[in-house]
């Protein structure tokens, strides 16, 4: 098939594509390789996808008016993946256009070109954060899901909804995707793996928020590419598959799915954890939570299981100790 990564130089974008051409696929990704994060890191992993030639790259920031239009328009995509985001739950408390820009704009300009050129299936990730506010231990796709605390959160839902609204109108099947915590090799250096690594091995004190008193569903990123790979040919359609689980639209072909590792892991037995791999122990300062975060991230995979006949499972001490293991190479530390 021939496949469209939006965000292919993110971390689950190259990480999906990597997957996608391994197995024989022809991928086009497009990446603005903005400056959130280190741009180096995007070059990285996109250096190793170039070496595939049945991958295709094009620069190009997708809120640009009828950019994905003309990409649409000189291809034939059988499946569009949009992973196209930006990211970050604190940042968009303090940039939140840069929120509007990419999630909202690019996401609009994505639909439009996917109702002039209609793929097979278009797969849009969302996030946990989604979920918001929930007297809810477990996070299940088919719960109301009306009060995000972030920006970024709310524009993920707005998302969703914008996507829900295409589906049913020009007969689009959109597949929405619910990621929880994903960590890993070539991961992003905003979040908790990449942060506390480095502080870890410089001695410097590292934030804990709401004084340890979080748990989250870390889902490893092979896991994550893998179930959505297998995602691919879950088409939806009109008919569901179970009435207590589907989260399938009963006004459009149109499903949410969550990605996790149905197992909420203590935010401090994280930590203990990575410092049992780094061989050296964290200094700690405990913090206040911070706005617009959630305590606690639970997913349930049963229709992801049921869709896929796959659960994640990679357990937290070998996905940190396979981080830590890239984390030292790519960065040429030796820690022995």
């Amino acid at each position: 098939m021939h496949l469209l990564i939006t965000g292919v130089a993110g971390f689950i974008g190259a990480k999906t594509a990597e997957v996608l051409l391994c197995a024989g696929h022809r991928v086009t990704g497009i990446d603005n390789l903005n400056n959130y994060y280190s741009r180096q890191l995007k070059i990285d992993r996109l250096t190793k996808l170039k070496y595939h030639p049945e991958f295709t790259f094009l620069k190009s920031s997708i809120e640009e008016p009828k950019t994905l239009y003309r990409i649409f328009s000189e291809n034939h995509f059988d499946i569009v993946i949009h992973l196209a985001a930006q990211a970050g739950v604190r940042n968009s408390i303090d940039n939140p256009r840069d929120y509007v820009d990419s999630n909202l704009l690019g996401t609009f300009e994505l639909l439009e070109a996917a109702k002039s050129f209609p793929p097979r299936h278009l797969l849009l990730a969302s996030t946990s954060s989604a979920y918001g506010v929930s007297n809810n231990d477990l996070f299940i796709e088919t719960q109301k899901a009306d009060y995000q605390t972030s920006f970024y959160a709310a524009t993920k839902k707005a998302t969703e909804s914008m996507a829900h609204s295409y589906s049913h109108l020009f007969s689009i099947p959109v597949t929405i995707f619910r990621f929880f915590t994903v960590y890993g090799p070539w991961g992003r250096p905003d979040m908790a793996p990449m942060k506390f690594t480095k502080k870890i091995l410089n001695g410097s004190p590292i934030n804990i928020y709401n004084h340890g008193k979080m748990c989250r569903d870390f889902t490893y990123i092979d896991d994550l590419a893998k179930a959505l790979t297998l995602l691919l040919k879950c088409i939806p359609s009109n008919k569901s598959i179970s009435k207590e689980i589907d989260s399938l639209s009963p006004a459009a072909p149109y499903r949410i799915v969550n990605i996790g590792n149905n197992s909420s892991i203590e935010l401090m037995h994280f930590i203990e954890t990575l410092e049992e791999c780094l061989n050296k122990k964290a200094i700690k300062k405990f913090i206040k939570i911070q706005p617009g975060e959630i305590e606690t991230t639970l997913a349930s995979t049963k229709l992801l299981q049921l869709l896929t006949g796959f659960k994640p499972k990679t357990g937290l001490k070998t996905g940190i100790a396979k981080f830590v293991e890239w984390y030292l190479y790519y960065n040429k530390i030796n820690i022995n």
